[in-house]
């Protein structure tokens, strides 16, 4: 299981992470494998400037110098960036399109859990679309607008449609119906860090 390269050029590499690969190191020795220490085989200077869930596929940018990663970093942090996914979901949404609205914060007590909370959570936001359904499981597209952890996991488990294959929010029986999380990073748009070119990335969806 290793990542595929999308692009790469003096400022940054553009890569698309496998389901099941840590984005960044874990806790103990057992957690070193991940994208990042992979990308630096090959681009040693690389430099983290966002994650995925280690469970969730598809494409992250990784700076290669200290400017360049200040600037994706800000592009990120002020929601200046494009990002889409593609989810299957158990059951068929009564609408077609819609926003998720619910504020999230950490479930302390069940780490990394996240969890809605409308009093301490922090801002969270994300637009849908229904793509295909027969009715048993259905394909959403998903445009977050806020970028809180495990968000598009907790909006759909709680907007009644778990993603397939979920092992941290849906039940046992959602959970069997899909050999990993069935959730993918499609779509990545961003400015170049130094020509300000507006550079748009997709990676087809494995499932």
């Amino acid at each position: 299981m290793n990542y595929s390269l999308t692009w790469a050029d003096a400022e940054l590499v553009v890569v698309v992470k496998p389901a099941g690969l840590l984005s960044v190191p874990g806790r103990g020795p057992d957690k070193q494998d991940c994208l990042w220490h992979r990308v630096q085989a090959d681009f040693p200077t690389a430099r983290i400037v966002h994650r995925l869930d280690c469970a969730t596929s598809g494409l992250m940018v990784l700076a290669l110098n200290a400017a360049s990663h200040r600037e994706l970093s800000r592009q990120f942090q002020m929601r200046e960036t494009r990002k889409r996914y593609q989810a299957l979901v158990a059951g068929r949404p009564t609408e077609n399109s819609g926003v998720m609205d619910w504020p999230l914060r950490c479930h302390w007590e069940r780490r990394p859990l996240q969890i809605v909370d409308p009093v301490e959570g922090k801002s969270a936001r994300t637009e849908w679309w229904l793509l295909e359904t027969d009715g048993i499981q259905s394909r959403i597209q998903l445009h977050p607008i806020t970028g809180r952890s495990h968000q598009l996991r907790v909006h759909l488990h709680t907007l009644g449609h778990p993603i397939l294959g979920d092992n941290f929010y849906a039940p046992p029986e959602i959970i069997a119906r899909a050999p990993r999380l069935m959730l993918h990073a499609e779509q990545l748009g961003l400015q170049h860090p130094v020509s300000g070119e507006a550079l748009d990335f997709e990676a087809p969806v494995p499932f």
